[in-house]
């Protein structure tokens, strides 16, 4: 599950995990709303593009699994006695957000948003991974582990859902433009251990 399984051109920095496990709580606050927002995502597409039929099929599950993993993170929080806290501004995704190009016919705003979920899902799959390998604390190893798992499938799903709406090749061209200016913003981001991203 390493950065060119999940596509990903530029690995995160190893600096990152350190001051995460020192930040944990930080850490689970900023997760819980990253796995709120991806579930709020897939209603909003469901609900903006209801007549795409493999799209509503495909992501109806994923909304209910990621708002489960949002309910487990809350869970890990209450363990330690950390509470949720107000919502934190999400840099990585305020860039990410630049670089997506709006317009175009209905089917190419629908595969933009695809592939910027597919981006956002292969790189918490990657933090994940990190998580699980690096940090001390064996109840959330176990649980990184088991998110790392269940997410690696979901951003997969979004590019074989975007080829459906597009010809292939086109879709890769962009995915490819995506993942490179997603490299350049992550060498840019300060490393910081109270973001998932």
């Amino acid at each position: 599950m390493d950065k060119h399984v999940l596509g990903l051109e530029l690995p995160t920095d190893p600096r990152w995990v350190n001051i995460a496990e020192k930040n944990i709580e930080e850490i689970l606050i900023d997760h819980a709303y990253c796995e709120q927002k991806a579930a709020s995502s897939c209603i909003s597409l469901i609900v903006k593009f209801p007549e795409k039929q493999e799209l509503v099929e495909m992501l109806t599950p994923v909304v209910a699994e990621e708002w489960s993993h949002f309910e487990r993170v809350i869970e890990e929080m209450k363990k330690r006695g950390y509470s949720l806290g107000p919502m934190r501004k999400d840099e990585y995704v305020a860039k990410l957000s630049k670089i997506e190009k709006k317009g175009g016919s209905r089917e190419e705003q629908l595969v933009e948003k695809l592939l910027f979920n597919a981006l956002i899902e292969a790189r918490s799959c990657e933090r994940f991974r990190l998580l699980w390998k690096n940090i001390n604390d064996e109840e959330l190893q176990k649980f990184y582990y088991e998110l790392m798992v269940s997410e690696a499938g979901h951003y997969k799903n979004f590019l074989k859902l975007a080829k459906t709406y597009l010809p292939e090749k086109r879709v890769m061209e962009r995915w490819r433009e995506i993942l490179a200016a997603e490299a350049e913003i992550i060498e840019t981001l300060e490393v910081r251990g109270d973001r998932m991203h």
